[in-house]
């Protein structure tokens, strides 16, 4: 896989060392067991995978790319380019300015911005709609498109199901810029529906089985939907695909419950007529961090550490499984941190920051599970390791330790 130039600020020498060292160890990804770094009276514990994945770093590194090679020039992001606040700060600082925020409302108008203007598309690529009002505009959208390849593979494959006359069902928020761009270029040629998770999964099962009315698909998933959806008609063939950033195991459970509802209600023997294999639109790197992430679920560890975007939605599904065995604290960085006793974090499924008091155990040695998402860089690991090394004694030098395990 191809590397990616990006700012030097973004790379960590201690943390980057040691991705270096397990990827030398195992080149295939075959050993999704954690690393350890025991530094004596604190254990970090780190997920085999973790951190910026291929759609990032080429986001990044067109984005940065974008600003050396346009001086002068004004330059906007559709919105956030991925979902860390460090990262777009930061782009920010160089002077790019948003036009949308997250939920796609408009922070600027669109008048503002001319023919002469560099608008560089996010990593979530953005709704075929606004597509066509840049080109409107004079601005070419694929000049600076910084789409996760990942994500188009699944615009490719939802396009194929549309091609073969199946009703595409993605699962996904949404109000996500993924899921909106998804479901736009899915619309384009196919029907389409929304679906959030499992339980709204068998929901749709029973009305397409006919154990639940109709009415009850316009009442829950009228506004996810493309117009003049007819749940009657629209359920004889379909296929599922998902927001990239989702649980893959819920996409496969998912998918998996809608195919045992079309062998209910057409048989074993035409399968193959109504329902579409899509389990090769998940991507590898959620799919790769969430699978380490479930390995961490084996450790004996004290709490967890997740780093990330409040926003970010691969990040939050880390934070879920880990708390599922763990005290896990879901922070943006080391800021979060306040001392040894009090620690603020993001409550994700409440949605807002809470406080907690006595946080950090005084056991002895103390192991802590530290990780983040996709669209979190390694730097930020670093200053969060080091904030909490700080206020305990007589640690270990980690580089010296991590020195040790590489040689």
């Amino acid at each position: 896989m191809r590397s990616f130039s990006i700012p030097t600020h973004y790379r960590s020498e201690l943390i980057g060392r040691l991705k270096a060292f397990r990827k030398t160890q195992d080149p295939k990804k075959k050993d999704l067991s954690p690393t350890l770094l025991d530094l004596g009276p604190v254990r970090f514990l780190f997920a085999r995978h973790f951190g910026f994945c291929y759609g990032v770093e080429n986001a990044i590194e067109i984005s940065y790319k974008a600003l050396d090679e346009n001086p002068g020039k004004r330059i906007f992001l559709l919105s956030q380019m991925i979902h860390n606040p460090e990262v777009n700060a930061d782009l920010e600082s160089h002077g790019l300015r948003f036009i949308q925020d997250t939920h796609g409302q408009m922070l600027m108008d669109w008048s503002e911005i001319t023919k002469d203007d560099i608008v560089i598309i996010p990593a979530f690529g953005t709704t075929i709609e606004t597509e066509e009002r840049l080109k409107a505009m004079g601005i070419d959208p694929l000049k600076h498109n910084t789409t996760c390849p990942f994500v188009e593979k699944v615009w490719k494959r939802s396009a194929q199901l549309g091609e073969k006359e199946h009703t595409v069902v993605i699962h996904g928020k949404a109000t996500h810029e993924e899921t909106r761009a998804t479901f736009s270029r899915t619309a384009k040629g196919a029907p389409a529906v929304i679906l959030k998770d499992m339980a709204e999964a068998q929901l749709l099962g029973r009305i397409i089985l006919n154990e639940e009315p109709t009415a009850r698909f316009n009442e829950v998933f009228g506004k996810r939907c493309t117009p003049h959806f007819d749940p009657v008609r629209h359920f004889d063939r379909i296929g599922v695909v998902n927001q990239t950033t989702m649980l893959a195991t819920e996409t496969q459970a998912i998918a998996d419950h809608l195919k045992q509802v079309m062998v209910k209600k057409y048989g074993k023997a035409e399968l193959k007529a109504h329902f579409a294999d899509t389990r090769d639109t998940l991507c590898y790197a959620t799919n790769d961090n969430q699978d380490a992430t479930n390995e961490l679920l084996k450790a004996e560890a004290d709490l967890a550490l997740v780093v990330g975007g409040y926003n970010s939605s691969n990040t939050s599904h880390l934070v879920e499984l880990l708390e599922q065995r763990f005290p896990t604290y879901f922070i943006n960085g080391e800021k979060e941190i306040l001392n040894a006793k009090e620690i603020e974090h993001f409550n994700y499924p409440l949605h807002k920051l809470e406080r907690t008091m006595d946080w950090l155990p005084s056991k002895r040695p103390l192991t802590i599970i530290l990780t983040s998402g996709a669209s979190c860089p390694d730097t930020l690991l670093d200053r969060v390791m080091l904030k909490v090394l700080g206020m305990v004694e007589e640690v270990k030098d980690p580089m010296e330790v991590v020195d040790g395990l590489i040689r």
